[in-house]
């Protein structure tokens, strides 16, 4: 990697990371990315990232969706990722002086097929939720944690981030720590409280004492005493559906946590700050799945609907 070209990454990967706060994971896919981006630029003969043409950067996607003798062809949401961090290198680059104009500012990414997230009916939710049984720790946890997560429509990294000074049980009420250092207070509902009030007291205890490395006071526990993972919490979930038979995701209860708000009539600007979204259109994909619904309902109950 030419090193102008090289100082110049860096410095803008160190903007996000204490700038924008972006996660380890997203830095992570940033890194590569550009990096393949760079060994590109070089191999066309650009050393300086002020050399770099809008023509460079259209050539680099479409390398990117159709592959070379080292890669293989990124499908879209991976190419329009690439895309997103060269033009944010491009910005950057303009912005402090290392460029005199930004080449990567009219190159857009591949559209992206819109995909409706995938909501369960109340029925099946209900059947989810009563899925976990016994009276022992685990299952009085497997149960809060499922309540938790359709009772707050948190992500699981949230869930299993959240650190029992979090709760306001009294209140009805968590702070949830998101995306981009991003804390909101959310509310919890009442039978989400009763599982965890139920869990705090019977089951974390059990599962506090097995502890043989600090947990840092998370609310939600393993087997051996310490925070439960992602991979943890996502276990309980696909277990919990295959009991109840019903398909599940990380993102299940999340997905059945907004789409159910906003069929009861919830505002959506309301849904987008429950859900931690910086911005209001990533919230509006869950109107099209209410107007889905609405439209299968019509189809089956109007006697005009159908000719």
């Amino acid at each position: 990697m030419p090193e102008r070209l090289h100082q110049v990454v860096r410095a803008y990967l160190d903007h996000l990371t204490v700038e924008r706060g972006l996660s380890g994971n997203t830095l992570a896919a940033y890194r590569r990315d550009l990096a393949r981006y760079v060994d590109a630029l070089a191999a066309a003969g650009v050393t300086e990232i002020g050399q770099v043409t809008e023509a460079d950067v259209a050539a680099h996607l479409a390398r990117l969706r159709e592959g070379d003798e080292e890669h293989p062809p990124l499908a879209a949401a991976s190419a329009a990722r690439a895309v997103v961090a060269v033009r944010g290198l491009h910005r950057f680059a303009q912005r402090e002086g290392w460029a005199a104009a930004d080449p990567a500012r009219d190159v857009k990414p591949p559209a992206l097929p819109r995909r409706l997230p995938k909501a369960l009916d109340v029925d099946q939710v209900f059947r989810l939720l009563a899925a976990p049984g016994g009276d022992g720790p685990l299952a009085l946890r497997d149960k809060a944690l499922l309540e938790f997560l359709y009772g707050t429509g948190a992500r699981i990294s949230e869930a299993v981030g959240c650190a029992v000074d979090d709760l306001d049980l009294d209140a009805g009420a968590v702070a949830l720590h998101g995306k981009g250092g991003r804390t909101r207070v959310v509310p919890v509902g009442a039978y989400a409280c009763q599982a965890l009030q139920a869990y705090l007291v019977r089951g974390r205890p059990a599962l506090a004492a097995e502890a043989t490395r600090p947990n840092r006071g998370a609310v939600f526990l393993n087997a051996r005493g310490g925070r439960l993972s992602r991979q943890g919490a996502w276990a309980v979930l696909r277990e919990a559906a295959a009991r109840a038979g019903v398909p599940a995701s990380p993102h299940t209860l999340r997905h059945s946590y907004a789409t159910h708000l906003l069929d009861g009539g919830a505002d959506i600007r309301v849904v987008q700050e429950l859900l931690g979204h910086a911005s209001v259109t990533t919230t509006q994909v869950y109107t099209l799945v209410t107007v889905e619904r609405l439209r299968e309902v019509y189809a089956t109950s109007h006697p005009r609907a159908l000719a």
